[in-house]
């Protein structure tokens, strides 16, 4: 049986400022999971990142556009998932169409900030994407707790 996660849902303005409050949530969840201090920071690198494109490109100036964040957190994993257009959408339909980021695909076909895309995809274990009504960008990091353990038993105390 597999357990449901617990779930962080939260909706920002389309606007910069704000995009520091999910860093700040995202960087909170991964560290009571247990993560890596480098893992933090690249996790909070990928959220920024996808939320940031998501201020640049989802919305005209004039809009008052918003931005939806889940972070769902598992024994193994988190997994984050930042959705724009504005309109309330049901995850669960759009992970369903959720591709992984194509390497060869042009910057142009990706309606979004391409390289902020592949720095994600660089930084977390796994990433889809969907472009229909609206760019949902699911980003997944794995919790290794064995490596935490391995990298301590192999820190060296020699000064040569």
């Amino acid at each position: 049986m597999m357990m449901s996660p617990d779930s962080i849902d939260l909706t920002i303005p389309a606007k910069p400022e704000f995009v520091g409050v999910v860093r700040l949530t995202t960087s909170g969840v991964a560290n009571r999971l247990g993560y890596s201090y480098e893992d933090i920071e690249d996790i909070k690198i990928a959220v920024s990142e996808a939320c940031t494109n998501a201020c640049n490109h989802a919305y005209q100036a004039n809009e008052d556009g918003k931005i939806s964040i889940r972070i769902d957190s598992y024994d193994d994993r988190i997994e984050i998932i930042v959705g724009d257009r504005g309109k309330s959408f049901n995850f669960q339909d759009k992970i369903g169409n959720l591709q992984p980021i194509d390497p060869n695909m042009s910057l142009e076909k990706i309606n979004e900030g391409g390289l902020g895309l592949f720095l994600i995809e660089t930084l977390m274990d796994k990433v889809t994407i969907s472009g229909d009504s609206g760019v949902i960008v699911a980003m997944t990091k794995f919790l290794r707790r064995d490596e935490v353990d391995n990298n301590a038993r192999k820190v060296s105390t020699s000064t040569e």
